[in-house]
């Protein structure tokens, strides 16, 4: 099977980009949900962990009980809130706190413009008494930003909401609140130091998404796909190589098979002309096995998913975060 290298180095570099941004290691907050953007969670939650991030973020409590030693606290962003004086639980709906174990330890998210979770502001007071009526441990009001890696001012204005959502819960008497909206982009965008807490996902993974005309801080990625050989043969000129023998050789060729398919999270598609190391997938991606002209035993699939995802027309998260958990992933 293919084999994943993840670099320790250049995610400490990432995270020490952040600290200097926020001026504390306590205000991260590490996004580890779906497998740590395919890194692996256990093994980013314990690199988060030597670090010396205290804090962490996952989808639901399934993800949170496999890694809650390494952390003085996580947020659980997809699971009802039930009690536990680790974990505190996002409300989304009026319906999730109603749905909330009492006692729970909870944080409430606003819907500040990006219209997917949240509460919306005219239910925002009475969501707070909801709260208060069902004995709810309130720790945190957060949002989240749907365009901070954008070129337009919405994060100024979603930015704006949010200061007014902070001053209200403050004039109702909630008091020792964490507020938190800024993730990744937002932190690379914006000051941070007047902030409580960041979620910082793909920035701590190496992928910088903003616009190349601001004035971006270098990161470096952390994950590298590898593929091994599995076999080696000599293909003769017009023989047809994979399945529907797609690819017909326009010469002799050494062609070599590689154990990466689609089965591990590898795009199938072949409607883009996907290289590998300067060298292009012969025919079409298989479960398990990819081919290219190469004699070389051990191959680099790539070490930057930004370059990739563009020749995908996609983005990095995807291709990161459907690389499969059987994957063997080892830390350089």
């Amino acid at each position: 099977m293919a084999f994943i290298k993840i670099d320790r180095d250049n995610f400490f570099y990432n995270l020490n980009q952040f600290v200097k941004r926020v001026g504390s290691k306590d205000k991260i907050a590490i996004v580890l949900k779906d497998n740590a953007y395919g890194h692996g969670l256990k093994i980013m939650a314990k690199l988060s962990y030597e670090f010396g991030l205290t804090q962490a973020v996952v989808r639901d409590i399934r993800e949170a009980k496999s890694i809650d030693k390494y952390f003085k606290h996580i947020l659980i962003l997809g699971d009802r809130a039930v009690v536990n004086s680790k974990y505190s639980f996002a409300l989304n709906s009026l319906d999730d706190i109603k749905r909330a174990k009492l006692g729970s330890i909870v944080e409430l998210k606003i819907d500040t413009g990006m219209h997917r979770n949240g509460i919306s502001l005219d239910e925002l007071d009475i969501a707070l008494e909801l709260i208060k009526d069902r004995d709810l441990n309130l720790k945190g009001v957060m949002s989240h930003n749907r365009s901070a890696d954008e070129l337009s001012s919405e994060l100024f204005w979603q930015d704006k909401i949010f200061n007014l959502v902070k001053n209200r819960v403050k004039f109702l008497g909630f008091k020792d609140i964490r507020f938190h909206s800024y993730n990744s982009a937002s932190a690379l965008r914006l000051n941070c130091r007047n902030q409580d807490l960041i979620r910082l996902g793909i920035g701590a993974y190496g992928y910088n998404e903003l616009p190349d005309v601001y004035n971006k801080i270098e990161l470096k990625p952390v994950l590298s796909l590898w593929a091994n050989r599995v076999s080696t043969r000599r293909v003769k000129k017009a023989q047809r190589l994979g399945y529907g023998g797609e690819y017909i050789a326009p010469r002799d060729m050494i062609v070599s098979t590689y154990n990466l398919g689609y089965g591990d999270g590898w795009i199938r598609s072949n409607d883009f002309n996907i290289y590998i190391d300067t060298l292009p997938i012969l025919g079409r991606v298989s479960m398990d096995y990819i081919s290219l002209e190469s004699r070389e035993d051990e191959i680099l699939i790539f070490n930057n998913a930004n370059k990739i995802a563009k020749e995908m027309n996609t983005i990095s998260y995807e291709i990161l975060t459907q690389l499969s958990n059987n994957i063997k992933r080892v830390v350089t």
